[in-house]
């Protein structure tokens, strides 16, 4: 874990590998989910992500686990297996993009850069209007939350040609300001397009 930046106080260091194959044998159970949550432990919860029902889940819940992140594996897990499948995700993406906390900023990025990638019935301007939420966040220098932010940018830009020019000059924009940050998500986020074509 120490290996890729996940800081978690309380883990038993069991494989993402065999999480996984416990959660397929295990088939989804929100009130599983529930408990396994409520332990504190990082693969209980990682398990938790992997297992909940997304009908079930509800606004409250997400602010409460989200709440509890502590580190990038569980935000980008619980947002790409189980938030983005949430009737809730569009509207949470908005509720904590301002949010100053670390890793429920990311969170907003994590899901917006999910949702880029596996909702494919989102119309353009939900990715437009998203637009100006990464803008906001892009002064942000805080190394998980800028990251999230760049992945977001880049990923919605494979929505559709239209999303993908606005995209290209938000991040020439931010390329071209003083603040460091905007300045790195700009340009890796260029760095990204250019090798896409």
């Amino acid at each position: 874990m120490a290996r890729y930046g996940i800081v978690a106080p309380k883990a038993f260091g069991v494989s993402m590998a065999d999480m996984n194959a416990l959660a397929k044998r295990l088939g989804r159970d929100h009130d599983l989910a529930a408990a396994l949550w409520k332990s504190g432990w990082y693969e209980a919860r990682m398990l938790a992500t992997l297992v909940d029902d997304p009908a079930r889940v509800t606004a409250a819940q997400m602010d409460r686990w989200t709440d509890d992140f502590d580190n990038w594996a569980i935000c980008d897990t619980a947002c790409f297996k189980l938030f983005d499948r949430t009737p809730h995700a569009w509207g949470k993406v908005a509720e904590w993009a301002p949010r100053p906390e670390e890793f429920v900023r990311r969170t907003a990025f994590a899901l917006l850069w999910s949702l880029a990638l596996h909702d494919k019935t989102a119309a353009d301007e939900r990715f437009l209007g998203a637009l100006p939420l990464v803008e906001d966040a892009s002064v942000d220098g805080r190394n998980f939350v800028k990251k999230a932010v760049s992945m977001a940018l880049r990923a919605s830009a494979r929505r559709s040609p239209a999303v993908r020019a606005a995209c290209v000059a938000l991040a020439r924009r931010l390329a071209a300001t003083d603040d460091a940050a905007a300045r790195w998500i700009g340009r890796d986020a260029l760095r990204e397009f250019e090798k896409r074509g």
